[in-house]
């Protein structure tokens, strides 16, 4: 059975790349980035179905129910990312909100490659389905054009996590690298190169 994480860092181990959430350039980029990716994602429920009667028609409970969903939302997409991590690590989770960044963390221990790609990629998988379903399904609804903005705003929300992901796939090739993620900050770990 494949390991999923170590509880100390193992001789023979460096540092190669930290990301921090609360970083103000990094809280800057991320911002930008999540913004873009929204608004962009945003124009596709409005120009293939316009804004339907009924949300204009009740303009106020939609804001209202919009922000209660992305609450919700938002609790969830952290619970996700940590039952991932429960089912492959057992450990103690960490879980905070910080003026940047909601985080699920697991702080005590470095988890490997794959493990940390499963957690990454789990709540941008989840939502990304139910939204993208939720739009379809209910195409021009009042609901059809809450699910198509909570898609937007989850694609630009999952920012860091598809971040991280690009690094692992681009950068962190190698199984054998470990992460420590405390939820706002994650540090990449590789084996010292052999002479």
């Amino acid at each position: 059975m494949e390991k999923n994480f170590e509880r100390e860092l193992p001789a023979g181990y460096e540092e190669v790349f930290s990301f921090d959430a609360k970083d103000k350039k990094t809280v800057i980029r991320m911002n930008i980035a999540a913004i873009v990716i929204s608004f962009a994602l945003l124009l596709i429920p409005i120009v293939w179905m316009g804004i339907p009667r009924s949300v204009i028609e009740h303009l106020l409970l939609f804001l209202i129910v919009m922000i209660v969903s992305i609450a919700a939302y938002l609790v969830l997409h952290e619970l996700v990312h940590g039952i991932a991590y429960k089912l492959l690590t057992h450990e103690k989770l960490t879980f905070g909100i910080t003026p940047s960044v909601a985080y699920c963390g697991v702080p005590h221990i470095y988890v490997y490659r794959r493990a940390a790609l499963i957690s990454l990629l789990a709540p941008f998988t989840v939502f990304g389905i139910i939204f993208l379903l939720g739009m379809i399904l209910l195409w021009g609804t009042f609901a059809g054009y809450l699910f198509g903005v909570l898609f937007a705003i989850h694609f630009g929300g999952c920012s860091g996590d598809l971040y991280d992901t690009y690094l692992y796939l681009t950068r962190f090739k190698d199984p054998m690298t470990l992460m420590q993620d405390t939820g706002p900050k994650q540090t990449f770990y590789l084996p010292e190169p052999k002479e």
